[in-house]
């Protein structure tokens, strides 16, 4: 499975990201420019986190108009997996590929330490390989985490099972009704706050994150065989 991994101005998690797929998940990566024009030739999509052009204005607002995310959105609409970690959450919320907004952490602090998640729909996609329930430690970094939507989409959200991950005991961030992680309906795109491309190793402190990405490729290797 070939990954490709979006690179912002801005952008300081890609390597990171890289990494997670290239050395521990032991599948094909590359970084690609904001000024790509076709990522038809990948099967996964990856927004890594960052400042992307500075997180000027707001997080993800400017990055949602470059030209790749014309390509990212055209992989999500084709059902390619798209995933978005922290500020890639971000830009796929500014970009309307999942609902919702993220607003300013509830203490205005910058947060960076591990947390732990519950896999609230080990179904999907990008949590096949969790089991319902499970708790993992993932770490965060992020000054905007604190997800929010109306009361309309949050009911939405909860009827189709589109909250992935929350925080388990503490809410660091004031994240209604502590959601770390969201899918869109359709189930192929994924965006959460923590990292998990920095969980992928227990020298890491943690190696909970890699069974998200183990997932994704379960699922599209299982696709591609029933497809074949």
């Amino acid at each position: 499975m070939k990954f490709a991994v979006i690179v912002f101005p801005g952008s300081n998690c890609d390597v990171d990201m890289y990494h997670a797929i290239k050395d521990e998940l032991g599948e094909e990566a590359e970084y690609v420019w904001h000024t790509a024009d076709n990522l038809d030739q990948f099967d996964g999509i990856l927004l890594p986190g960052g400042f992307s052009y500075g997180d000027y204005l707001r997080s993800g607002a400017i990055a949602r108009f470059s030209t790749v995310m014309t390509e990212v959105v055209k992989a999500a609409n084709a059902g390619k997996p798209v995933l978005g970690i922290c500020n890639g959450f971000q830009i796929l919320l500014e970009a309307g590929l999942l609902p919702g907004a993220m607003r300013r952490n509830r203490d205005l602090k910058f947060i960076c330490r591990p947390v732990q998640l519950q896999v609230e729909n080990a179904e999907t996609a990008f949590t096949n390989s969790y089991s319902q329930g499970d708790v993992i430690n993932i770490p965060v970094a992020h000054g905007e985490g604190n997800y929010y939507c109306d009361e309309v989409t949050l009911e939405t959200l909860k009827a189709n099972n589109q909250i992935v991950f929350t925080y388990k005991g503490d809410n660091p961030n004031g994240s209604l009704e502590k959601i770390a992680g969201i899918i869109n309906q359709q189930g192929n795109v994924l965006g959460m706050m923590p990292h998990p491309e920095r969980a992928v190793d227990s020298l890491l402190g943690s190696n909970d994150g890699l069974m998200l990405f183990q997932s994704i490729v379960k699922n599209w290797r299982e696709s591609h065989v029933v497809n074949a």
